[in-house]
């Protein structure tokens, strides 16, 4: 089999074109979880302004998450939270959200997607914002999720003191659930 499909146009593409990229295709799926992970780490060292780097927050998000029970999925939400401050401050919760989508629940994809503002039930008043923005949301089926997970986890995980667990007890818990999507991306009902 050769090394490469041969077309310049996806429409010249023949079922050898396609095999070669399918099987290319699933081995750079298979490295998904390391190229998270390489991203993640992306966090370590900025601040922004808080008591910890962003990669400490996200790391004590999770551990705070797992030890409360939550099961990995949840774990690794909270874990990756925040991925997207790193190329998209203004909306980094829709990009980690668009991350997780294909691997994770409908109930924890909405939590990411919307927790940056709930959170700012805890900050907005002090920057001249509603800090009430999040009732826009009441009634939806996850809102008390939301706001549980940033009550619970996102807004008390800056604390320098906090006994976090390591990034490598997190890692088999991000290998499984990036290890196989469980839904399709082009079966979302928000288009």
């Amino acid at each position: 089999m050769a090394d490469q499909a041969t077309f310049s146009e996806m429409k010249k593409g023949t079922a050898e074109d396609y095999a070669i990229i399918a099987e290319r295709g699933a081995k750079f799926a298979s490295e998904l979880p390391n190229r998270i992970l390489d991203h993640f780490c992306i966090l370590k060292g900025d601040t922004g302004g808080f008591a910890v780097d962003r990669f400490t927050h996200s790391i004590q998000t999770a551990t705070r998450a797992h030890r409360d029970g939550k099961d990995e999925e949840y774990v690794v939400c909270a874990l990756l939270h925040d991925i997207g401050d790193t190329i998209s401050c203004a909306n980094h919760a829709d990009l980690a959200a668009t991350m997780l989508e294909p691997f994770v629940s409908e109930k924890n994809y909405w939590i990411v997607k919307h927790h940056g503002i709930f959170q700012g039930y805890y900050f907005f008043e002090h920057m001249g914002l509603d800090k009430n923005l999040r009732d826009q949301f009441k009634g939806h089926e996850y809102w008390n999720d939301c706001a549980e997970f940033c009550a619970k986890y996102d807004q008390n995980s800056f604390d320098p003191e906090y006994e976090n667990m390591s990034l490598e007890e997190f890692i088999p818990m991000v290998q499984n659930i990036f290890s196989k999507p469980r839904k399709s991306i082009y079966k979302r009902r928000d288009y």
